[in-house]
């Protein structure tokens, strides 16, 4: 059975203050497919971020090293498929850690359900006193939800041990990771490729470092889809970390360039 309720359209009504955009949300039955493919958003985003902003530090050192097109382009590819893999697989084991940790934790809680009933109801019956209902109130509550063994249990692992389960795939996950990661982050050699490429001579760092600038406020302000900030706000933030992380990569790479 689908929810009456679209959640993006919910989420943007929220963020629009709009009251009527809320109630048309809520009586618009949502797209499953679509909240599929948004759940790994948040991979992809960050992937693209981390992506652009590792990639484009390298770039930035050895062009402040001031070494030539070809080591950067050697230095630039490494780091995609070095960190790129290395992120990607850091994503699965902490999916798959994750996932493991809830089905233990839920198995338990379904043992103790269904071994010590009393017991169970009764912890729940006080954190929904905690929560403002009167011991009646509570008890009515806890009996009517023991009857399905399932959402009891469901209830307890977000109550009691503060458990959001979720259906992400590791694989998935590593896989939106590791392609996120690489499409953003050849944006900074890009224009390194181009130099080598067509023949043109012009100012390769300096394009790679727009580019690069331009990504990383439209990732920061499409984060917002994930984050629900204002999205000029978060574009700029993106844009100085960025331009933080490569400052200081520059700078680095023309020191030891000249301490050598």
């Amino acid at each position: 059975m689908s929810l009456t309720r679209n959640l993006e359209k919910a989420k943007d009504a929220y963020l629009n203050n709009d009251v009527q955009a809320s109630k048309t949300a809520h009586t618009t039955c949502s797209s499953e497919q679509h909240q599929k493919s948004g759940q790994y958003l948040k991979s992809a985003v960050y992937g693209g971020l981390d992506g652009t902003i590792t990639t484009f530090a390298v770039v930035a050192g050895v062009a402040g090293a001031a070494l030539s097109a070809n080591v950067v382009l050697i230095m630039g590819f490494a780091n995609l498929i070095g960190d790129g893999l290395s992120m990607a697989i850091g994503d699965y084991l902490s999916t798959k850690s994750e996932r493991e940790y809830h089905k233990a934790e839920r198995r338990r809680e379904t043992w103790e359900f269904e071994n010590y009933p009393a017991g169970e109801k009764t912890e729940m019956v006080e954190i929904y006193m905690q929560k403002g209902y009167a011991k009646k109130e509570a008890e009515d509550i806890v009996a009517r939800m023991a009857q399905n063994k399932e959402a009891f249990v469901d209830v307890m692992m977000v109550e009691e041990l503060g458990i959001m389960e979720s259906d992400e795939s590791p694989v998935k996950n590593a896989l939106v990771t590791f392609g996120s990661f690489l499409l953003f982050g050849f944006i900074p050699v890009l224009a390194f490729v181009l130099a080598l490429w067509i023949g043109v001579a012009f100012n390769a760092f300096l394009v790679a470092s727009l580019l690069t600038a331009l990504t990383l406020f439209a990732l920061g302000a499409f984060k917002t889809k994930v984050t629900g900030k204002n999205w000029f706000y978060s574009g700029f933030e993106m844009l100085l970390v960025g331009g933080i992380a490569a400052g200081a990569a520059y700078g680095i790479g023309a020191l030891v360039a000249h301490l050598v």
